[in-house]
Order: structure tokens, then sequence, then C-alpha cells
């Protein structure tokens, strides 16, 4: 029976974070289990033999922050003794293909059984496949003209080739990489496809969505539409009867930087004449020099629709990211904060947003998100969350509160009563720092530290230099949810 659906938090920051935890989850729904993304440390958080029994990994993209342990996890699966199965890899057409040619240099050659030769390892022998989302229907391919040369060539699902008034590639001058150009027929304006096209687009994409589908009504879909990140990518949305989770992962989500897209209309910069534009089949250049549309109105209509009546897991940035969501520009989203939980934060980040953080575990059910603390479910219920130096610290509202939350250019800062900081005042408040989901008063006093012990009570720690002394201390989440039921508005 599922009862909700259950997030482990393996990993949490982004790709430069001192703390080396970048981003994985270990989700259960019922009596299944996956791995999204796979960017944590998965040898250090999950032991050898509950790898073994997990469904499968999803990967959202091809970033080492989310991907990095993939090769790890194909190479164990093949070689740990007692394990039979191939790894089952749930991705999108175009995330997988990246994924094959970067973990391909270290699966495909290894010694023989002997170690006498060195012998070849199709990509099969490690993983089994499963496409989440629609496949293209046109695609690039080489083949081969003869005399050793090899074309390239847009084809459709026959293998009939287009012809260059539909389709052209372009390949770049930086990365000799091809990229498709594609006429759009309603528009009647040149675009990248892979960009242009939500996953509902039926004139692109193939009709079947491949959307997994497991017992007790569990789905797995990828959706595409609003995830804008410059590599290939998708979101995850897992739905069970009464639950709808999405991991949004890195994107660019900006509902005025979407209307950009979809509205403005550019001018082609070739140098071509006309009809030598229009009758090439490959061009040398940049495609940007062509695309006359970025985003269509279906995928901006997609796009915006896409996290309605949902739990999300949001990727976060601060500062001009460029390839993420900003914190300061979250009012730009289309997100709900009392549905949403924030990850790849950075180092340092206050939030007036819940926050994940790595060895947490939150428990989805219906549209309300749980942190798990000793098998109760507790509400994500303070009022700013804020993370430094691999500790994570939880704030309420208080008039004698002894720090004050600023706010500077859209991004949170704390100050002590007697310290400074730039920006406008908003509140006061209370901090309390969380060990494994108790919450206790923030210390202040360089000798004094939290010492959770095996038995998982807390000590609080006095060192001097007579030695070091310890006492038990109380865990305030329960009496802060109660007190705040009451009294807060």
């Amino acid at each position: 029976m599922i009862d909700g659906i259950t997030v482990h938090i393996l990993g949490d920051f982004g790709p430069f974070s001192r703390m080396g935890k970048s981003i994985g989850y270990l989700v259960e729904i019922g009596d299944f289990s996956y791995l999204l993304d796979c960017g944590a440390p998965l040898f250090q958080k999950i032991e050898g033999h509950k790898l073994k029994r997990i469904n499968g990994i999803i990967v959202t993209h091809c970033h080492d922050d989310h991907k990095r342990w993939f090769s790890d996890l194909a190479l164990f699966n093949l070689y740990a003794p007692d394990v039979k199965n191939r790894v089952s890899l749930l991705t999108s057409e175009d995330v997988h293909n990246d994924i094959i040619k970067a973990s391909m240099p270290a699966l495909g050659k290894s010694l023989s059984a002997d170690s006498k030769t060195v012998v070849d390892i199709p990509y099969d022998a490690y993983v089994s496949p499963i496409t989440l989302g629609p496949r293209a229907r046109y695609r690039i391919v080489a083949r081969d003209e003869g005399n050793g040369r090899t074309g390239l060539y847009i084809v459709d699902a026959s293998g009939s080739v287009l012809p260059p008034e539909k389709a052209k590639i372009v390949i770049s001058l930086k990365t000799k990489r091809p990229r498709m150009l594609f006429k759009d027929p309603e528009y009647g304006e040149w675009v990248e496809p892979e960009s242009f096209y939500a996953y509902s687009s039926d004139l692109f994409y193939e009709e079947e969505k491949n959307i997994f589908r497991g017992s007790e009504g569990l789905t797995i879909e990828a959706i595409k539409a609003p995830v804008w990140h410059g590599v290939a990518g998708i979101g995850i949305k897992i739905k069970t009867e009464k639950e709808t989770l999405i991991f949004s992962s890195d994107t660019a989500h900006n509902t005025e930087l979407w209307k950009q897209l979809c509205k403005e209309k550019r001018a082609r910069k070739t140098i071509m004449l006309d009809k030598e534009f229009e009758t090439a089949p490959v061009i040398y250049g940049d495609i940007n020099d062509y695309i006359e549309r970025t985003w269509s109105e279906a995928r901006y209509l997609a796009a915006v629709d896409s996290f309605k009546d949902a739990v999300v897991i949001h990727d976060i940035s601060v500062g001009n990211s460029v390839v993420h969501t900003d914190y300061e520009k979250l009012g730009n989203t289309t997100l709900e904060k009392e549905k949403t939980i924030l990850t790849h934060s950075p180092y340092r980040l206050t939030s007036e947003w819940a926050l994940c953080n790595s060895g947490k575990t939150f428990r989805i059910r219906g549209r309300s998100i749980f942190e798990v603390v000793d098998g109760e479910l507790c509400p994500m219920n303070a009022d700013v969350y804020h993370k430094e130096a691999g500790k994570y610290f939880v704030g309420y509202r208080n008039e004698c509160g002894q720090y004050t939350v600023y706010n500077n250019n859209g991004q949170l800062r704390f100050s002590s009563e007697d310290g400074t900081a730039v920006g406008e005042p908003l509140y006061r408040v209370d901090l309390y720092e969380d060990i494994a989901g108790k919450y206790f008063p923030k210390l202040e006093q360089e000798n004094v530290m939290y010492f959770k012990r095996p038995d998982g009570k807390v000590e609080i720690i006095e060192t001097s230099v007579e030695g070091s002394r310890g006492r038990l201390v109380e865990n305030h989440r329960k009496m802060l949810f109660g007190f705040l039921r009451v009294h807060q508005p």
C-alpha cells in the first residue's frame, strides 16, 4: 500500500560546494525505490546491499553534480558477485544519448577474466534503458557516402531524408557539434526543435509519451516545458493516487523570461543569400544566427501549467546564475511557497522557503510536506531557514528575538542584535540549530557545541582548559509548533 511519497536527501548542494554532497535523492513509493540523480556519494550514503534492491535510477541531465556516480553504479552492478541485473535507467532520449557519450570512456573497455587481453564491453551489458517522454520524429544521422566519406543527414522515422527547405544541420565552428534547424509550418519560422516544442507537440514528437507505470497507480513522467538549462534536461513528475511530486531539476524558472522566449521574433543574421540559405542542407556557424523564435507559445503555456497542484523540489541558486532559478526571483515563478522545498542551494543561504539538507527525510502526503523525525511526521512551519558551514538552522518570529532578518536586494541575511547588516530590516527571530530534525537554541560561545549521541539524544558539550563536560538538552521542535499553532495569526 502506498502511504505518500518518501524522499531521502542524499545530497542537495550544487557543483561548487565545499561540502562535497551534490544532488541525489532516494525516493520510496510503496514497495518501489528509485535513485533520482546520482551526484551524491552513493556508496557512502547507501550501503551496497540496499543499492542492489533499488528498482531504477532516474537522471535529469548530464551535469556531473547530478550524474557523477552513474558509471560507478553501472560497474558495481556488473562486477558485484551477487548482483545479476543491469542498471535500469529512466530518462529521456536526449539525456540518455548524453549519458552514453559521457560514460562509455569508463565503461567501454576492460580486461578479460584472465587479465591477458583488453576487451570491448557494450553499453547494454551495464544498462537497461527505459525511455521517459516521447521520442523525436526527426533526428540527425551519419551515413556512409562511399569512398571513405561520411555525411550527416536529417531523417524521419522511415529513414527518408528531409529536404533543406524543411530542416537543416548547423555545425558549430566552436564545438563542431551538429544541431538541427527546423522550419515550423505554423509560424513559418526557423527554430531549434528541441528548444521550441513541448513534449505535447505531435509535430516534432511521437504520440507515445512513454509514461512509466508501476503498480497501485504509480506513474513516473518526464516534463520538459519548464526546464531551461542549456544542456538537454528534464523534470520528473511522480504521481500516486493522492500525491503529485515534481523534481524541477536545474532550470531558469522565470515566467517573465519564458514569455520573452515565446513572444520575441528574431531576425536572421545570415550573410548568405536567401536562395543559398534555403537550398543549403548543412551550414557552418552559430545556430543562433538562424533561429527566429526560441519557444513556441504551446511550450510557454505548458511550462506555466507544469507545477499546478503539485509539491515541488526545486533547484535554487543566488545572484544572477543564468542557468538556475535565483532565490531573489522566486516571485517570478509559478511555485507556491507552502508546497515547495528548495534544493541545490549554495554553501550559505537564508530562505523563507523550506530548504533541503543532506540526511533529511521528507514525506509527501496529499499536497502537504512533512519531515520524518524519529518516525514522526513534523510540519515544515519555520518562518526562515538558514544553511551555513555545514549546519542547518530554523528561525521563528519573536519581537524580542536576538536576530534580525534583513532583505538585501532580494537575498536574506541575518544580524545579531549587536551586529550590522546591509539592507532593509524585516523582522526579528529566535534561531535554532537543526540536529537530525530536532531544534536546539543557536549557540554563540566558541567553546560550546552540540553532540548527537549514538542513542539519538543530544548533549551540549562545553570545553575549557580543565577538560570538557556535557549535559542532555531538550528538543524544542514540538514546543515551538504548539506555541505557533495557538498564537500565530
